[in-house]
């Protein structure tokens, strides 16, 4: 990735990680008025960013987080004791006659903090496999593949302005969210060969569909008597659960 490229993506995993407090903190000082700016100003920047991004530097399917966190145990290199075992000769496994089985020598165990279950062979063939995956470069993206992400990166824009438009307790808003994530996905469906990375995302974004359940209108209506009666009756008939339900 160029430098422009993961500066977009450190301001755009920034504003996902403030972006929560930013609206607490104004609805605490500007009330309610101050508090819908601010999710529009947020709104607005994290859709220009990832459209720079799709458009502009052809970055394809983008995840959430934008940077994918640093999973420190995965990364972790190899002890420094394995090293020089490695440079003066020492085999690292020792392999059984009649089992055939791979266990580590005692004279390559390392310390207690960089130990692990499992054959040095495996774990460098782990940590390879994991590299390449992370370094795979982005699927490229068809005129309808980017129309469907396009979609999805302004979906939430649409979505405020048919609330400002319709107001809160109207349907339309709820309608408009959920037929613009499923048209996003069903475009996105057809894409073959998808790295590891862009096939969770699109598995995070078809069980964020469960969500729509849980939005108004739909929850004030429908989902919220009948979770309401579940919890009473978890908090009744299940002993020890009742303290959490209620």
């Amino acid at each position: 990735q160029s430098l422009p490229q993961q500066k977009l993506l450190t301001w755009l995993s920034v504003l996902e990680c403030v972006e929560v407090f930013a609206e607490m903190g104004t609805a605490r000082v500007w009330g309610e008025m101050g508090r819908w700016t601010i999710i529009v100003l947020i709104q607005l920047a994290k859709a220009v960013l990832r459209l720079l991004l799709l458009l502009w530097y052809k970055a394809g399917i983008q995840t959430s987080p934008p940077i994918v966190p640093l999973n420190r145990e995965q990364q972790q290199p190899l002890h420094s004791e394995d090293m020089e075992d490695n440079s003066s000769g020492k085999d690292q496994t020792y392999v059984g006659r009649r089992s055939s089985r791979v266990v580590r020598s005692l004279q390559s165990t390392p310390s207690l903090q960089s130990r692990h279950w499992g054959s040095p062979q495996q774990r460098e063939e782990s940590q390879s496999r994991r590299a390449e995956e992370m370094n795979q470069p982005p699927t490229p993206l068809g005129l309808q593949e980017t129309i469907a992400e396009s979609i999805y990166i302004t979906r939430p824009l649409l979505h405020l302005l048919s609330l400002g438009v319709w107001g809160q307790r109207s349907w339309k808003p709820w309608l408009l969210s959920a037929v613009l994530d499923i048209s996003s996905l069903s475009l996105l469906s057809d894409l073959k060969d998808l790295n590891r990375r862009e096939r969770a995302e699109l598995r995070r974004r078809t069980i964020l569909l469960l969500y729509y359940l849980l939005r108004s209108p739909f929850y004030d209506r429908y989902s919220e008597g009948r979770i309401l009666l579940l919890l009473r009756l978890l908090a009744d008939y299940v002993p020890g659960v009742g303290f959490v339900t209620r």
